[in-house]
């Protein structure tokens, strides 16, 4: 069950879920997780400990922002929008 189907109402998933479905996304690539790593200043162990941080997973949400064709293509993988994955980054980022 996709976690925005609730008792068949969509009401779409939460920032922090999209967060982590995107997170997921990113790091299922070794090209695109390296890259992440080295744009965010993160490691494999920050990742690990931050699943739960808002502002770590906002970083992973920003970092997507920042390159368009990777905002687009998580948003299909995931079935949501480009718009729901920055509305997702401003709600972790307050």
């Amino acid at each position: 069950m996709r976690p925005d189907i609730r008792n068949g109402k969509d009401d779409g998933p939460d920032a922090l879920t999209l967060a982590l479905m995107a997170l997921g996304w990113t790091v299922g690539d070794d090209r695109r997780a390296e890259r992440l790593l080295a744009l965010t200043g993160l490691d494999a162990e920050a990742l690990r400990a931050g699943v739960g941080d808002p502002d770590m997973l906002g970083a992973v949400l920003g970092f997507l922002a920042d390159h368009e064709p990777d905002l687009i293509a998580c948003a299909q993988a995931i079935e949501t929008t480009p718009e729901a994955l920055i509305a997702a980054k401003e709600e972790l980022s307050r």
